[in-house]
């Protein structure tokens, strides 16, 4: 079925005069429909043997230098739309495809607005060794071919919706021609097409009816405005004569093609070019007279646009490079400029307009975008025409069709101080430097000319970058871990055959003398004893409600204020089946089946800057949530922070939030938070046989080169002790009898101050110096902290707060097994407190100067 939503900006028709009103005189052509149509739209003569009228669009950065702000804004508004239409799981999972060349920009635009989709752009530019995936023809144009060459064939064979992005439609028979030859290939279920303008007649728009009913597809139409075009009979005959006629009368001087016709023009006489003053120009870097070479410093491995795909990972490397792009054109435009011109070149469009927008909000001058085209027009220098000058140069990027002419509209006589040309190396050629090139048409129009080149990127031949361009897939179970393979994805790579585990006495010494850092190998998997797991089962039995409800209480939270469909991303290994069980939640509430994944942090060394790249090449940074199992003093909170901020440094990808949703928040360190208590949450009461099978992370230079991801182990032989999945049932068998609660609870958490005190810290701190540790990495608060103290390193004692009851009983087991006294302490903020063994050496003493059993 088709569904057509036609809305969009108003643009005011300027000096009160259209720029159609000339052809509508001479030729009888109407333009009917939207009131707000002729002020998107003029008109122009084609030297084109299959149409005689060209619409111009005055909002597409094309024919008609605009505000880069106003072009930009168009597409990202009809991208929100497209947003809108397909709801947040079908926009994720779509692929935006723009038309060469005029609407390459655009669709990129539109891919902007919807935000999580990576576009592709047809292209009549071939490359040696790429094999299209697709191809059309558009009929009525002057160059008919289109390619599709995407790097990453999945762009197209994905089942998601194919949004197709053109500047307009005239008779729908491109659209046409695109879906015929995709859905033979990669047929999907829905297709959504989008137009600055819809000038269908009604027999064409009842064409593509019956096509969408003919595949079984649905068809929706996004436009900022619709109308048609309504032809006297003979109009084709009378616009080849009146193109005749006044090309023979017209006048060419220095590559500019200038004509007007006297009846028209107010002041009776003939209308010509009106060049900007030119002379001299003193240049010291560039490469002629007038010009200036500008280098961008564009980043390394960045495609030019989206001949072969662009990704939100791209996009979110452009967009934190685009201020210091903009910045060096800014340097060296010509003092005092008023006006500035942007000019593109065919279809790299989107980089030279996010450039020519990034530069208007750098400069105080008047900045104006076009770009440079294939398209033959008749210039006519009258106010009621759309094309006033033209700029015509040989085609300098050695076409695969060979030589012809080329076209830089409404530039000459525009009164522009400097035009700033950007263009892809591919077109950086003797021919754009040559006496008739296009750097010369502009000198002799403009007192100063910026040439900026973006490297043309070509899939196979770009240098060797800093990192694989493909990541390997997450792990899943049963091939790592024991959870099922929908639950998690493991960005991590799989060190099983690694010997890894030292004793922890060992550990704990290298730790603390600074020779090792504890991710760099292993505790030995602690092996609980019968009595231990009898504890662990009763806990379970105990607490299982108490948890299902937190877990409701953190996912309506996230759902609600972070992303109405959030990738989880839990921080291995304990935010784990926190993560997983927030996933059950969501789709038993909400039957939405949420992407999760695992990945590392280690404290000291950050998250694992594989590991987001990854994420933001698979999904928008802005719906990641981080999750972990609890907060102690709020160290990885502060890691991940601080991590992420290095992050878009080094790589340009924002979006990123540091918010961490944990199931527990003893240590007031988050926002977002099932509970604020600290009580036992099973799951650490184990090491991997709670957590799938897994080992904690490991980070070590030998193992983990700047291309992988950290490490972990597979422990299969522990299967016969694995409660990873019966933990995860238990708790999620509570969901239905805690959900209104869980709900109700997090609607009055989300309407209260829930702003972080980091009162834990504070505690911790001032434990820290009371016993004489002077470390607060040693200081370890909370019951999953202090326990995590008993399995892994060596405890010197525990602090317990007076009173505490059952949630205490497995640590006090623990310390009754390792000899570790527990202490009560009264106002203590946490049940429990973990004191890790102050200066150890094997055999040492602690603060307290007694020797500990271990």
């Amino acid at each position: 079925m088709e569904k057509a939503v036609n809305e969009g900006p108003h643009h005011e028709v300027r000096d009160g005069v259209w720029s159609g009103s000339w052809v509508a005189e001479r030729l009888g052509v109407e333009l009917a429909g939207d009131d707000h149509l002729t002020d998107l739209l003029g008109l122009a003569l084609r030297r084109n043997p299959k149409r005689a009228h060209l619409l111009v669009s005055n909002v597409l950065g094309k024919h008609v230098p605009q505000s880069p702000s106003v072009v930009y804004g168009h597409g990202v508004e009809l991208g929100r739309r497209v947003r809108d239409l397909l709801g947040e799981e079908e926009a994720r999972a779509a692929v935006v495809l723009g038309y060469a060349e005029t609407a390459t920009g655009l669709g990129h635009s539109v891919a902007d607005g919807l935000g999580l989709a990576p576009c592709l752009h047809s292209t009549r530019r071939p490359v040696a060794g790429l094999a299209p995936a697709g191809g059309f023809e558009e009929s009525h144009s002057h160059a008919t071919s289109h390619l599709l060459l995407p790097e990453d064939p999945a762009l197209l064979t994905g089942a998601g919706p194919l949004v197709l992005v053109d500047d307009e439609f005239s008779t729908g028979n491109t659209v046409l021609n695109t879906i015929r030859d995709l859905h033979a290939r990669y047929p999907r279920r829905r297709y959504v097409v989008v137009a600055l303008v819809d000038m269908r007649s009604a027999a064409d728009a009842g064409r593509l009816e019956d096509f969408a009913r003919e595949i079984g597809a649905r068809v929706d139409l996004v436009t900022a405005a619709s109308g048609t075009v309504r032809l006297p009979e003979g109009v084709l005959e009378k616009g080849r004569e009146l193109v005749a006629r006044y090309e023979s009368e017209g006048s060419s001087d220095n590559g500019v093609a200038v004509e007007a016709d006297q009846e028209v023009n107010p002041s009776g006489a003939r209308g010509t070019a009106r060049p900007a003053p030119t002379g001299p120009h003193p240049d010291d870097n560039g490469t002629g007279p007038h010009i200036t070479r500008v280098d961008l410093r564009w980043p390394a491995g960045l495609p030019d646009g989206g001949r072969h795909g662009f990704t939100p990972a791209h996009r979110a490397r452009l967009e934190a490079a685009l201020p210091g792009m903009a910045a060096r054109i800014a340097e060296a435009l010509p003092a005092g400029a008023r006006r500035v011109l942007v000019l593109g070149f065919e279809e790299l469009m989107y980089a030279p307009l996010r450039l020519a927008e990034a530069l208007e909000r750098t400069t105080d001058a008047e900045v104006r975008y076009s770009t440079t085209t294939r398209s033959p027009v008749l210039a006519v220098d009258d106010p009621g025409y759309a094309i006033r000058t033209r700029l015509v140069f040989p085609a300098h990027d050695d076409p695969a069709d060979g030589p012809g002419e080329r076209y830089a509209y409404n530039v000459a006589g525009a009164g522009f101080d400097a035009v700033v040309a950007v263009v892809d190396s591919a077109g950086d050629t003797p021919a754009l430097h040559a006496p008739d090139g296009l750097l010369a048409r502009l000198a002799a129009h403009t007192p100063r000319v910026l040439l900026a080149v973006v490297p043309s990127y070509v899939p196979g031949t770009r240098p060797a970058p800093e990192r694989p361009s493909m990541l390997p897939e997450p792990l899943r179970g049963p091939a790592f871990s024991s959870y099922a393979p929908e639950e998690v994805g493991w960005l991590l790579q799989d060190l099983s055959d690694v010997t890894l585990e030292a004793p922890t006495e060992e550990r704990e010494e290298a730790i603390q003398s600074g020779g090792a850092h504890y991710a760099e190998s292993l505790p030995v998997e602690y092996q609980p004893s019968e009595q231990y797991q009898e504890l662990f089962h009763s806990a379970l039995e105990e607490s299982a409600a108490r948890i299902a409800r937190a877990v409701g209480v953190v996912t309506e939270t996230v759902l609600a204020e972070r992303s109405p469909r959030p990738v989880l991303v839990s921080l291995a290994r304990a935010g784990t089946p926190v993560g997983i069980l927030m996933r059950r939640w969501a789709q038993h509430r909400h039957g939405l089946d949420l992407p999760h994944y695992a990945v590392s942090i280690v404290r000291g060394r950050g998250i694992d800057a594989n590991a987001l790249r990854w994420l933001a090449a698979h999904h928008d940074p802005r719906d990641v949530v981080f999750v972990d199992g609890w907060t102690g003093k709020g160290a990885i909170t502060r890691e991940l922070a601080q991590a992420l901020t290095e992050f878009e440094k080094s790589d340009g990808i924002t979006g990123f939030d540091p918010e961490i949703a944990v199931l527990a928040d003893p240590g007031s360190c988050v926002r977002t938070y099932g509970t604020r208590e600290d009580f036992l949450i099973p799951s650490a009461c184990l090491n991997s046989t709670v957590s799938g099978l897994i080992s904690r992370t490991v980070l070590r230079a030998d193992l983990v080169g700047p291309h992988d991801y950290h490490g972990a182990k597979f422990y299969r032989e522990l299967a016969a002790t694995d409660v990873s999945v019966a933990f995860l049932d238990a708790v999620s068998a509570r969901f239905p009898e805690v959900a209104d609660a869980a709900c109700a609870q997090a609607k009055e958490l989300l309407a209260a101050d829930r702003s972080p005190t980091w009162e834990g810290w504070a505690a911790v701190e001032r434990i820290s110096e009371e016993y004489g540790i002077h470390d607060v990495n040693l200081v370890k608060p909370g019951v999953g902290e202090t326990t995590r103290v008993m399995l892994r390193r060596v405890p010197w004692k525990v602090l317990a707060r007076a009173g505490a009851g059952s949630d205490l009983d497995h640590v006090r087991l623990l310390a009754e097994q390792r000899g570790v006294p527990v202490e009560e302490v009264a106002d203590l903020p946490y049940t429990c407190v973990g004191l890790i063994h102050p200066k150890y050496t094997r055999g040492a003493t602690g603060a307290d100067g007694k020797a500990v059993t271990v």
